[in-house]
């Protein structure tokens, strides 16, 4: 069984932490009086500090608690948090993850800097301009002031992953500390569990601090132990207890459990052994096996149950029925365990907008919402480039600057929105702004300029649209660091053909834009429309399926035409059988199918419809790359295969076929 290396455990749990951290602090920059948000941001950097400490990152806890320290006096409503401290927080923050992601990339001169202007931010000037230095208050010593307390430890804080002498070493720092360890309840060592926590402490601390800074030392095993505060003037002193008395500063060596050495300490908000919330943590890599694994079965239980549906043997019919029954529950456990919410990615663009806000001079604000909205880990993985672009180009080239928005008669400040929704078997992603719009002259006349279409050339606007997706295209007037090379949206449109799903961009003048990412729920599996064309088969994406029908017998003897009369609406179609170039005569009663992706549509003729199939999806080799009109292929339950229809392609193509049959027509 493979063991994961205790410092990989620290880096993923301190990526969930950055995550709080940096969240936290751009709401600070919002909400710079709400008390929540800095001690969500102080536990955080305190758990990164002392869980860091712990694995051998002495470089991340030093310069932490320098962070620490300094946002300590935000903490205690000295400093009031500005968007000149919450950019340096937020570099400081970057500078400790590369600490822990890429120790050998950092420099120590920008670790210096970013601690510098932090206390130039949080520390006040002297009278002769040298910045005093940040020191714990410890009352004069001829006036004894401190706590006596108390503590008692749950047995299983071992286990949990705490050490209370790391606790109480961090007591010691808040002055002078004396502790006196407790033994009555430990076991003979027969008896001994050394996992468990026997030992109760008596400490002394000599200190003027308050009574919060001393449960803030306990803040993450509040609900492990039992904590008794007591003044020290109000204190009655007991005689010394013939115990070994242990000085904080110089903790003797304890034995951790291997297993214990291998878990860290629980973030903020999680307990580890919550038996009703608790979460396990799997590499992604054994997810995809797990997916992998569960598609080759999915392709057994087919073949059995077409070996099944050939015997008049009741009782494999029935184990054929039980197997179905149970791959199918598998599939949909699997595929959930793979599904992540989509907010874990919106979370990450609001440091995008924040920054380029900040770059650009443009004040943004930044909404979100369907977070809880489900898609594949591996969509949700490719996502994330084609929407930094959306959202650099939607702040870049589509709100205005405060100047334009004011002649406008616009708020000053602009607006980026991400919604996601479902819409069937689709997740349906929109960027949408509330800039000027997109300038369909001005597209026409760059394209008409680069070549990319002849001039006076019929387009409708959605095909203008669909011209900022080419390599090179670019209407920016100047090449600056974020745009004006033609290299972004190209890439988005790549990245979003290749996940199987389709672009729809909608604008009003003035008002904004709106671009919407049509996505299949998952990557691995989809519930398909087997169909013959000839001899071959494949399979129609069901998600894409409107309806189907039997082609009538005048629109079978319209062989010029490549379009048909659905209800009133015309709607293009593709004879399969030509374009596959199949062998034999058509069947007698050929049938419609008519698909569609986005608003468009497409009529695909083909011999004979056989029934749903849930195919597991099978890339095609890179010597298949310039057949556009396949999305991947299957394993049917005879073992053969079976190619997937691209039905975005086939819309471009019918449409193409369409045009020149209307302008056939019009001649």
């Amino acid at each position: 069984m493979t063991t994961l290396d205790p410092a990989e455990v620290f880096r993923q749990e301190a990526s969930e932490l950055f995550d709080v951290l940096e969240a936290a602090l751009l709401d600070l920059g919002l909400r710079p009086d709400d008390k929540e948000l800095v001690d969500t941001a102080f536990r955080a950097l305190h758990t990164i500090k002392g869980s860091g400490a712990m694995f051998g990152f002495d470089e991340v806890a030093s310069f932490t608690h320098e962070f620490e320290t300094a946002f300590d006096r935000v903490r205690k409503g000295e400093i009031r948090p500005d968007q000149n401290l919450i950019s340096v927080a937020l570099a400081a923050k970057d500078y400790i993850r590369t600490l822990i992601e890429a120790p050998e990339t950092t420099d120590s001169i920008i670790g210096d800097a970013i601690l510098g202007d932090l206390r130039r931010l949080v520390e006040p000037e002297s009278s002769n301009g040298e910045v005093t230095t940040t020191k714990p208050s410890v009352a004069p010593m001829q006036v004894r002031t401190g706590w006596q307390l108390h503590l008692e430890f749950d047995s299983d804080i071992l286990r949990n992953g705490s050490n209370p002498l790391d606790l109480l070493d961090d007591l010691g720092k808040l002055g002078t500390c004396f502790a006196v360890a407790l033994t009555e309840d430990v076991p003979f060592l027969d008896e001994l569990d050394p996992e468990h926590c026997f030992l109760k402490w008596d400490v002394t601390l000599d200190s003027g601090c308050d009574r919060a800074a001393i449960d803030d030392v306990f803040i993450f095993v509040q609900d492990e132990m039992k904590l008794t505060c007591t003044p020290l003037a109000a204190a009655e002193v007991a005689p010394p207890l013939a115990t070994v008395a242990t000085p904080v500063g110089d903790p003797p060596p304890l034995d951790v459990s291997t297993d214990q050495a291998n878990n860290p300490a629980p973030a903020p908000g999680r307990r580890w052994d919550d038996k009703a919330g608790g979460t396990v943590r799997v590499q992604a890599e054994r997810l995809d096996e797990l997916m992998d694994r569960v598609g080759e079965l999915v392709i057994a239980q087919a073949r059995l149950s077409q070996l099944a549906s050939a015997t008049e043997d009741i009782s494999i019919k029935a184990i054929a029925e039980e197997i179905e029954r149970l791959a199918a529950s598998l599939r949909d456990t699997t595929m959930g365990a793979r599904m992540v919410p989509i907010g874990s990615l919106f979370g990450r663009f609001r440091r995008l907008v924040h920054d380029l806000s900040r770059d650009l001079g443009k004040p943004v604000e930044f909404v979100t919402s369907g977070e809880d909205t489900e898609l594949d880990k591996t969509m949700i993985e490719r996502l994330a480039d084609p929407l930094v672009h959306l959202i650099r180009n939607a702040i870049d080239h589509g709100i205005e600057d405060t100047a334009s928005r004011t002649a406008a008669a616009k708020t000053d400040i602009g607006r980026i929105e991400i919604t996601a929704t479902h819409a069937g078997a689709q997740v349906l992603v929109a960027v949408r702004d509330n800039g000027a719009g997109l300038n369909t002259a001005r597209i026409r006349a760059k394209a008409e300029e680069q070549g990319l279409i002849a001039p006076g050339a019929v387009m409708s606007d959605q095909d203008v649209y669909q011209l900022l997706f080419q390599p090179g295209f670019s209407t920016a007037q100047t090449v600056s660091a974020l745009s004006g090379r033609g290299v972004g949206m190209d890439v988005v449109k790549r990245t979003i053909d290749a996940m199987r799903g389709s672009i729809d961009i909608s604008t009003v003048p003035g008002k904004g834009t709106t671009v919407t990412l049509r996505l299949p729920l998952t990557l691995a599996i989809i519930e398909g429309l087997l169909i013959r064309v000839g001899e071959g088969r494949y399979i129609v994406p069901l998600s894409a399926v409107e309806e189907c029908a039997e082609l009538s017998v005048a629109d079978e003897r319209a062989r010029g035409r490549d379009f048909l009369n659905m209800r009133g609406d015309l709607v293009p179609f593709l004879r399969l059988r030509e374009m596959f170039d199949a062998a034999g005569e058509p069947d007698r009663h050929q049938k419609i199918i008519i698909a569609s992706s986005g608003e468009a549509r497409v009529g695909l003729i083909v011999d004979q419809i056989i029934g749903s199939h849930q195919s597991v999806i099978k890339s095609l080799s890179k010597l298949h790359s310039e057949v556009t009109m396949f999305s991947g292929a299957t394993i049917l339950g005879d073992g053969s295969a079976a190619l997937i229809l691209d039905v975005a392609q086939l819309i471009a193509t019918g449409q193409g076929l369409s045009e020149k049959s209307f302008a056939k027509e019009a001649a």
